[in-house]
């Protein structure tokens, strides 16, 4: 009888073992397997724009690594939320991934009425770049340091029109904090058909002040069309160095445009991590380095818990600023 309880005592320890290893063994099964086929990355903007360009560039480094194609699909509309949505609604299996930016940040508040929470359903997978804004004016506003144009300003509430590529875009989010910043008043014009045509306006004079992101607008400024005051980050960009940043006159200001890729909330968290590894080691190759660097972009890497932390941090920093200029998209 003793024989035969030891016996049953031993079959259980094993059947326990084997239980608790279980599923370890499958996260490394499916871990070495994936990806067994094409991978997917959803952009919520059309081709050609700088989403577009970085999908493109990263997607070929992962085939390359990962021996899969990965496929961009392009998802514009509805102010980026259309292709999100499709993003985090697919299956979560890896084998779907999301273009994340700045403005999935924004949209979090920017629309009380979304058919989805971003937060909650996306798995943060690793961050790519973050650029600046340039701040830029016409010619014709008489000042050359963001101090001189705090000043303008005040001394002229509502003469200066503010262009952007659109209500809520990154470039628009970041002049309204400049204005809730400094008090400052400035007449927003926003323009559907993007930087481009806000761009185009400045040059002419119709707005006098515009937060750009540096595709486009850096040639502008070396050939002297356009004045840039300041870059929006916290520190200076390395294409134009002798530009400042806001931040040296107005203390704690900071606007970032980050990029990054996420996955529908329950993909599994070794096809998260493998994800986030290949995708590191990306940012440190040296040619990746210098065409994320012309786009006007640092390299941001980090692991899956600091994006999803730093998505967290600029839904809520951009939470604030939506409320309290009262911002309703179109």
């Amino acid at each position: 009888m003793e024989a035969a309880l030891q016996q049953t005592r031993r079959e259980f320890v094993r059947a326990a073992a084997v239980t608790a290893v279980s599923p370890t063994l499958s996260r490394m099964a499916s871990a070495q397997s994936y990806p067994s086929r094409p991978v997917r990355i959803i952009v919520a903007a059309g081709p050609g724009g700088v989403p577009d360009i970085l999908a493109r560039l990263i997607g070929p480094w992962l085939s390359a690594r990962l021996g899969q194609q990965f496929v961009v699909d392009n998802r514009p509309g509805g102010g980026n939320n259309i292709g999100a949505e499709a993003g985090v609604r697919a299956p979560p299996d890896g084998y779907t991934l999301l273009l994340v930016s700045t403005s999935n940040a924004i949209n979090v508040t920017l629309y009380e009425k979304l058919n989805f929470n971003f937060v909650r359903y996306i798995a943060p997978v690793a961050t790519i770049v973050r650029q600046p804004a340039l701040m830029l004016v016409n010619l014709s506003v008489p000042a050359t340091t963001v101090p001189e144009l705090i000043a303008y300003a005040k001394a002229n509430p509502g003469k200066l029109n503010m262009g952007s590529p659109g209500i809520g875009s990154g470039p628009h989010m970041a002049g309204e904090l400049f204005k809730a910043m400094t008090g400052i008043d400035m007449v927003h014009v926003p323009y559907r058909s993007g930087g481009g045509a806000a761009l185009t306006d400045l040059l002419g004079g119709q707005v006098q002040v515009l937060f750009q992101a540096p595709v486009g607008a850096i040639e502008h400024v070396t050939a002297g069309k356009v004045r840039a005051l300041a870059v929006t980050t916290k520190v200076r960009s390395e294409l134009l160095p002798n530009v400042p940043a806001i931040g040296e006159f107005v203390p704690g200001y900071e606007a970032s445009l980050w990029f990054g890729f996420g996955a529908p909330r329950a993909t599994p968290k070794d096809i998260v991590e493998k994800l986030n590894e290949e995708i590191n080691a990306g940012l440190s190759d040296p040619t990746m380095r210098m065409r994320l660097a012309d786009l006007g972009g640092g390299v941001l890497a980090s692991s899956p818990a600091e994006f999803g932390k730093f998505i967290e941090d600029d839904t809520e920093k951009w939470g604030k600023v939506v409320k309290f200029a009262g911002i309703k998209p179109e």
